[in-house]
């Protein structure tokens, strides 16, 4: 039978948990997840962890943070006139917003805070500065 090598698409279900033991993903109850492994369209550890693994095999890794989704950056929470906001909307905390910067780049946002003149907005990913565990499984290569 043969392992996982760099390149291979591969099928795996998973289920992702915090260091408090509180899931935040999983694949069950849905087609398990694919990609390419070593592509880095999936975290560094989970990536790594696939490598060598087997039709069949079943592992739990501990992903650091710095192989998950990094530490929280300040530098990416940011107060934004209310102003600036269309006249329709009606900000409220916990929205999911959709932002650009001067390069073209858009990037998800969360608000976190407003108040009569601003508005708060956190573009970190919701799991940086977690270390992740995931149990996966290698359902099929190719």
């Amino acid at each position: 039978m043969s392992h996982v090598q760099k390149g291979d698409k591969v099928n795996v279900h998973y289920h992702g948990r915090l260091n408090d033991g509180s899931t935040f993903d999983s694949s069950e109850g849905r087609e398990p997840l694919s990609f390419i492994a070593g592509q880095g369209q999936v975290i560094k550890g989970f990536d790594d962890a696939v490598v060598n693994m087997i039709p069949g095999d079943k592992k739990t890794v501990n992903i650091p943070v710095d192989e998950a989704y990094g530490h929280r950056s300040d530098d990416m929470v940011m107060d934004y006139p209310i102003t600036e906001f269309p006249a329709d909307m009606n900000p409220e905390v916990g929205m999911e917003l959709q932002m650009g910067d001067n390069q073209g780049n858009v990037f998800p946002v969360v608000i976190v805070a407003i108040n009569e003149d601003m508005v708060t907005l956190d573009g970190n990913h919701p799991l940086a500065g977690h270390d992740l565990t995931f149990d996966i499984e290698l359902v099929s290569i190719g």
